[in-house]
């Protein structure tokens, strides 16, 4: 399949460039796969499609400020820390970040050690960067907007628990604390990173090659979601962690590893039963991922709808639930 075979229309006064005041007040389309029924309903409806054996899996990384920002206007985003003082990063402009050139954050001095063939550089620091001086959330760039103090608590899930993630996964931002303790949940964690926002170059998807993530999952939440009936993926996320292990043991375990699994329609779901998801961007790999849980024409379908409908879309737009 081509890449454009995943691309829509979408006018940009749809994308979110804000939060609503409400996380639960979000739209939420909904998808019967086997019947082809679009529904529109919010998430508050969301309790109301679960049935008494299901167990809803949600993300529980968080948000790191991995974004930096010179004096002298230069950019390093922190893809991976190696420990404190040694990171792999993108940077902007890479003519700035040549081999053993240096850049200063406060007190700190760092050195570009590694130039990678993808452009990646890697920056050992003198000194622990004063992050939270220092530090900024890195917002998708089709919110056009620099960080705003309110992102640091709006940009989290009100169950993130463990550091590591570039982006935050999406979907669950719109839980409540008062929405989760109604219905039956266990957390995994993937640290998301760029790769979700990088464009997918290759005219063919099976050229496409997949960034890896970090995943982990305790034994107590394999063993919750392995003795489920039904099990909801909150975000593909979710989704990809899930489909990984069940690829790899044949069912839910206790694991921690790397995954760079690449949904496309064709994929054989081995555990997965339903998926909570937002609004993803054309030609991505997780329209991809979508179009091969529930075909490419009832995505397409929906999406219109959603366009017609004026649904909010992508990081702080509404969701889509996929039944």
């Amino acid at each position: 399949m081509l890449t454009s075979d995943f691309d829509y229309h979408l006018p940009p006064e749809l994308i979110a460039s804000a939060p609503l005041a409400d996380r639960a007040a979000s739209r939420m389309l909904v998808i019967h796969r086997t019947t082809g029924l679009i529904e529109h309903r919010l998430f508050s409806d969301f309790p109301s499609y679960l049935q008494p054996q299901d167990c809803v899996i949600l993300n529980n990384t968080r948000v790191v400020p991995a974004r930096f920002l010179t004096d002298d206007n230069r950019e390093i985003l922190r893809l991976k820390s190696h420990s404190p003082t040694l990171w792999r990063c993108m940077v902007k402009p890479g003519k700035r970040f040549k081999l053993q050139h240096q850049v200063s954050l406060g007190d700190a001095t760092g050195t570009v050690q590694e130039v990678f063939e993808n452009g990646d550089r890697l920056i050992a620091w003198d000194r622990p960067v004063d992050e939270d001086r220092y530090g900024h959330l890195a917002l998708p760039h089709y919110m056009e907007r620099d960080e705003q103090p309110a992102d640091r608590e709006r940009y989290q899930t009100v169950f993130a628990a463990h550091e590591g993630s570039i982006a935050a996964p999406t979907a669950g931002l719109h839980f409540t604390p008062e929405i989760l303790a109604s219905i039956p949940h266990a957390f995994i964690t993937l640290h998301v990173g760029v790769g979700t926002f990088q464009p997918v170059r290759a005219e063919r998807i099976e050229d496409h090659v997949m960034h890896h993530e970090e995943y982990d999952v305790s034994a107590p939440a394999a063993a919750q979601i392995q003795s489920a009936a039904r099990r909801i993926a909150v975000g593909t996320t979710a989704m990809r962690t899930l489909e990984t292990i069940a690829r790899d043991h044949g069912q839910i375990i206790a694991a921690r590893g790397e995954t760079n699994l690449f949904i496309t329609p064709g994929f054989q779901f081995k555990t997965v039963g339903a998926l909570l998801t937002n609004f993803h961007l054309p030609k991505s790999t997780l329209m991809m991922l979508v179009s091969a849980f529930a075909t490419r024409d009832l995505i397409l379908e929906a999406y219109r709808q959603a366009v017609a409908q004026r649904y909010r879309f992508f990081s702080y737009g509404d969701c889509m639930l996929i039944l």
